[in-house]
């Protein structure tokens, strides 16, 4: 399936930290963790998404996360920080 494909090009750029589908939802939808410069290079990004290219995307939500307690701590604004001892 090219969006599969698509998001494993993404993993393996580290554009992608992690992405999944939403359960229970009357209409199929996922969450991507994004990792972008900037919301112009994300923008290009979803853009290059074969769910994007054939307009099957119906609505997104674009939010900028700050991610500094827990799993993805190395990617916020304090890595290794505020961690608890």
């Amino acid at each position: 399936m090219p969006h599969v494909a698509w998001l494993q090009d993404r993993l393996k750029d580290g554009s992608l930290i992690a992405s999944g589908p939403f359960t229970g939802t009357a209409v199929k939808s996922a969450l991507l963790i994004m990792n972008a410069p900037d919301r112009a290079v994300l923008d290009r990004l979803i853009a290059s998404d074969p769910f994007a290219e054939h307009e099957l995307i119906e609505n997104m939500v674009v939010s900028e996360w700050d991610p500094i307690f827990g799993a993805f701590n190395n990617q916020s604004t304090m890595p290794g920080q505020m961690q608890g001892g």
